[in-house]
């Protein structure tokens, strides 16, 4: 600190260094064109003095405030915490904070939290939608909020977007399932409203086609996945006339909850998972893995291209999926 303990000022830290106040403006900046010994002096007088940046004047200055915001379901799911933290990683290399909230799928929810991101004067958002109409960040856009959106598609606007390959991730787990000489698989997915799950249903239907296997509606499930509503479809699966040997779940908290229920109730399946959980390796869970730090990695590369000055046009990204083989999903039919 400076004397009487006032906040050490960039002006500080030249005298300190022995440079000139646009040689400490460019480093604390991040310009390259300053000499590394240089730039390497003028950053031990930063740390000596407690200098720290004043905000609230770059923001004047350039009408940024370094901040992005990502409004994500739950950021206790593993799978967006793991998404999350990608984001935070490419955040922190641009040397900008990273605010969190979840929308816990409600579209109004949504809405509110990302309003109120914008209102904050955030630089950037990157968001998992809980809505299907995003007409309400036209203005926001217009006014020079980048926006970009994971996992699931923007509704009713063009925007960048990082996805999965949902249909093919699938695809790819029932098949490895009729493999294995299962013919009657069930299917427990989110609710149908879901974009996700609307797809990986449509990969389960199209694997089930594409074997000439018919499927019987007591097989399928879709609703929000709560462990009273799993246990009534895994009951109405294990009982029916035409019982599943096998069962595909449509994301991590399906699968969890599935296996506690199978179980308590003693019951053998094969299954395969969407999404891949801690301990599912240490279970011998088969799933079909998403690659979520690489979405989330991409999506804020994405994001800061734009804030840098890109003006293309919009881009969508996929990303592949990889089906993990450990166990679970090769059971023989009982």
């Amino acid at each position: 600190m400076t004397a009487y303990g006032t906040r050490p000022t960039m002006k500080d830290v030249a005298s300190h260094a022995g440079v000139a106040l646009k040689t400490v403006s460019r480093v604390v900046n991040g310009d390259a064109a300053v000499r590394p010994q240089t730039a390497e002096r003028v950053r031990d007088s930063i740390a000596q003095l407690g200098y720290r940046r004043n905000d609230s004047a770059r923001v004047l200055r350039v009408g940024q405030t370094a901040s992005i915001g990502l409004i994500l379901e739950d950021i206790g799911d593993p799978f967006y915490a793991t998404l999350s933290r990608a984001v935070e990683n490419v955040a922190v290399q641009h040397d900008t904070l990273l605010f969190t909230g979840s929308s816990d799928e409600d579209p109004d929810r949504e809405r509110a939290l990302t309003l109120a991101f914008c209102a904050r004067r955030v630089d950037g958002l990157i968001v998992i939608p809980a809505s299907d109409d995003h007409t309400y960040l036209l203005p926001e856009i217009a006014a020079g909020i980048a926006v970009v959106f994971v996992d699931r598609p923007p509704g009713q606007i063009d925007a960048d977007a990082v996805l999965t390959e949902n249909v093919r991730g699938a695809f790819e787990g029932v098949t490895h399932l009729l493999s294995g000489s299962h013919r009657r698989i069930g299917f427990i997915g989110d609710a149908p409203n879901i974009y996700t799950a609307s797809l990986r249903y449509s990969g389960y239907v199209e694997a089930m086609a594409a074997a000439g296997q018919p499927v019987d509606e007591s097989w399928v499930t879709m609703t929000s996945p709560g462990q009273a509503e799993i246990r009534r479809a895994l009951h109405r699966m294990l009982n029916g006339p035409s019982p599943v040997t096998a069962l595909f779940c449509g994301n991590n908290r399906i699968t969890a909850i599935a296996l506690r229920e199978l179980w308590t109730a003693g019951a053998q399946l094969a299954v395969v998972g969407f999404d891949d959980f801690e301990l599912a390796d240490l279970l011998g869970i088969t799933v079909v893995a998403q690659s979520t730090a690489e979405m989330g990695r991409i999506a804020a590369e994405l994001l800061f291209q734009r804030l840098g000055g890109y003006r293309g046009e919009t881009k969508r990204v996929m990303i592949g999926t990889r089906l993990i083989v450990r166990g679970s999903g090769e059971l023989p039919p009982a």
